[in-house]
């Protein structure tokens, strides 16, 4: 006779998915930040393994009032897309898990649908996406000099206008609505669910979208404390996931909110010194 088939029973295999889920997005993370670490000062040289002192020429002739090159545009959309991946990957663990739940849910019930990686992966080229726009950017302070050779902002105006426009964006409505998607995986599948491979890869631009929405301006603060600044990234990133996980980050929000508006009149008046 032949033996019936080993069954998993749901338990194991809800553990299962979060254990592969949790594994696939913090090896993701994880392999960006190292990146980062070990080769983020060569991205705007575009040359691994040379000295600083080699490559500072290349660096400050980017910060120059010229025409980028193809090449040096790639490097700098490159080192974006990376630390896009590093700082906004672990803040979709949550809702990539829940995703993965209902997934197996309909799974078995006789309605498969898309692979948690295909939602994963769209919500990333959501924000590789919003890398192109980041470097166009970096690329338009750079030809007007307001960018240091250290891609920090040269002028306390545009740090001071940075910081208050960041601030006054926490306490707008949309900002409200695009967090509270993010903050409510549940809810979010719930109202966005659809079925099939193209309803996965519609709800990954539906949380990409919101998740730009709650954070689109806080990536512009790396022009203040420093594009390539590993210490300042790692702030902000880490702010976005408090903000996006813990039961009092909405009102902590708003009074960094606050504390990023007094910064930026502060430097806009010359009371400190901001870029």
């Amino acid at each position: 006779m032949a033996k019936p088939e080993a069954r998993v029973s749901p338990v194991r295999a809800t553990r299962y998915d979060r254990v592969a889920v949790l594994t696939g997005l913090g090896g993701v993370s994880a392999a960006a930040w190292i990146y980062l670490v070990v080769d983020g000062r060569h991205f705007m040289a575009g040359m691994s393994g040379r000295s600083m002192s080699a490559m500072a020429p290349a660096m400050q002739s980017m910060t120059q009032l010229r025409p980028w090159s193809a090449g040096e545009f790639g490097l700098v959309l490159e080192m974006w897309a990376v630390m896009m991946v590093a700082m906004m990957v672990p803040t979709a663990a949550t809702m990539t898990l829940v995703y993965a739940a209902v997934a197996r849910k309909a799974a078995r019930q006789a309605s498969p649908v898309a692979p948690t990686y295909v939602f994963a992966a769209v919500y990333v080229a959501m924000w590789v996406l919003f890398s192109l726009a980041a470097t166009a950017a970096q690329d338009g302070l750079a030809h007007l000099a307001l960018l240091s050779s250290a891609m920090v902002s040269a002028s306390p105006m545009l740090g001071g206008a940075l910081l208050i426009g960041a601030g006054v964006y926490q306490l707008t409505p949309l900002k409200n609505v695009c967090l509270t998607q993010c903050r409510a995986p549940a809810t979010f599948i719930a109202q966005h669910w659809r079925g099939g491979f193209t309803g996965a890869f519609r709800m990954g631009i539906d949380y990409g979208i919101y998740c730009l929405g709650c954070c689109w301006i806080l990536m512009a603060l790396l022009f203040v404390g420093g594009v390539m600044n590993l210490v300042w990234i790692a702030a902000i990133a880490v702010f976005i996931l408090f903000e996006k996980t813990l039961p009092f980050a909405r009102f902590g929000g708003r009074v960094i909110g606050g504390a990023m508006i007094i910064a930026g009149l502060m430097s806009v008046t010359g009371l400190a010194t901001i870029g």
